[in-house]
């Protein structure tokens, strides 16, 4: 015996993708050989192995991709376990830190949170943290601050800008274009004035300075070496113990 469904779009007003099965008590039909071999030869759909079936009116529930609001995202996100970040309409699902990722992220955050916490400067945070750069584009960075005269900023659910943000870059072509490439143009356009890039692959951290609408380097730092902020002065970190503790 063997067991069939048909997937398809059903509904022309609302673009949701769903699966459409031939439904009985058990959700499909079943036929014998014989009767299978007609119904897919006038259906013309090749046999298939049979898979798992999805939850496909979970989906219903929720926006079709490029239809996502910012209320919608942050209702979706509020109690997510997933990183999860949304540019106009889309959504992106981030791959799950590593041990490794967040040795380094915990460095970052401890020394720059120490940092401003001594002189009340502000916060500092690490992700998960939503922040809105702008309507339709929420991004979380992996450490993020702002000053104390920004506190504005700082809302509970979510923040709607920062000063400075740091990420580490993950493995993979994807992740290294979305923090080397997008993220770089995202911050400057949303006014962020400085831009860490802790990178384990080249064994650097890049201090990007905004000036104008573009960020500029402030310095490439190595192994043996202090990074510096140029926001934030008097701040540094060994680039040694950031790039070491993903061990």
């Amino acid at each position: 015996m063997f067991r069939i469904s048909v997937s398809g779009v059903i509904s022309s007003e609302r673009p949701i993708c769903r699966r459409v099965a031939l439904d009985v008590e058990s959700g499909v039909l079943s036929y014998d050989r014989e009767s299978l071999s007609k119904l897919m030869l006038e259906l013309s759909v090749p046999t298939t192995p049979i898979t798992p079936e999805l939850t496909w009116e979970v989906a219903q529930l929720f926006p079709c991709q490029g239809a996502w609001s910012d209320s919608s995202y942050l209702e979706l996100t509020h109690d997510l376990a997933n990183l999860v970040e949304l540019t106009d309409g889309q959504l992106e699902v981030l791959e799950m830190p590593t041990t490794s990722h967040q040795a380094m992220v915990l460095v970052l955050v401890r020394y720059l949170s120490e940092f401003v916490r001594d002189r009340s400067l502000g916060v500092a945070l690490m992700a998960p943290l939503r922040v809105q750069l702008r309507p339709g584009l929420f991004r979380e960075p992996d450490v993020v601050f702002a000053f104390a005269k920004n506190q504005h900023l700082v809302r509970d659910d979510f923040w709607t800008g920062a000063n400075l943000v740091m990420e580490v870059v993950s493995a993979g072509a994807k992740s290294r274009q979305r923090d080397l490439q997008n993220k770089r143009h995202e911050y400057a356009a949303a006014g962020i004035a400085e831009y860490w890039i802790i990178d384990p692959m080249t064994q650097s951290i890049t201090v990007l300075e905004l000036r104008g609408t573009e960020y500029q380097e402030s310095g490439i730092y190595h192994a043996g070496e202090s990074a510096a902020s140029k926001l934030l002065e008097g701040f540094s970190l060994p680039t040694n113990e950031v790039l070491k503790a993903a061990g």
